[in-house]
């Protein structure tokens, strides 16, 4: 073999190898190109769920802390509800004692003793919805019975209030018990 001839196949050679090389570099390049976008996207992706992850963890916190602090406003709703028969039998024994010189002594002990115990329940959050004379409210009062209208008492208007009725909070324990002027 002659000296030209062995130029002539190392640059066959040559540009063979120069040829699959090119390709595989195409072929790679291609594959990065894939690859990138690929990463991207699924960086996008994360940063997606990364984003709502936290979002979720956050509304739970809040979640959580609104819940706890219900717990420490409403946890007492039991125990003052079952003290609201006390505060009307206080009431319901101021109403009914006689109020003449030789009870008075008796009067103001029950009085001071009332109001002793509705200030006591208003620490705790509890607050009484005396209604008489204002708007009927179905969220807040119970229509036990009817009157007619008068000039006194316009159309659905609380007249009598036979219980009062008791919020916690704003949230409402019972409802008054009234008499509505329809």
């Amino acid at each position: 073999m002659t000296e030209q001839q062995k130029d002539v196949d190392n640059a066959q050679i040559n540009a063979e190898i120069e040829q699959e090389l090119n390709e595989y570099l195409e072929v790679t390049e291609t594959q990065v190109e894939v690859l990138t976008a690929r990463i991207a996207e699924l960086e996008a992706q994360l940063k997606d769920t990364q984003l709502r992850t936290q979002a979720e963890i956050r509304n739970i916190q809040s979640r959580a802390e609104r819940e706890v602090s219900n717990a420490h406003k409403f946890g007492v709703e039991k125990f003052a509800n079952s003290l609201l028969e006390v505060v009307d039998n206080l009431e319901r024994a101021v109403a009914a004692a006689p109020h003449d010189e030789a009870n008075k002594n008796l009067v103001e002990g029950l009085q001071l003793t009332q109001k002793a115990f509705l200030e006591a329940l208003k620490k705790f959050g509890v607050e009484a919805v005396d209604p008489t004379g204002q708007a009927f409210s179905a969220e807040l009062h119970q229509a036990v019975a009817t009157q007619p209208v008068s000039e006194n008492n316009p159309a659905n208007t609380v007249v009598t209030v036979f219980q009062k009725g008791y919020t916690l909070y704003g949230r409402l324990m019972r409802p008054a018990m009234v008499v509505v002027a329809q």
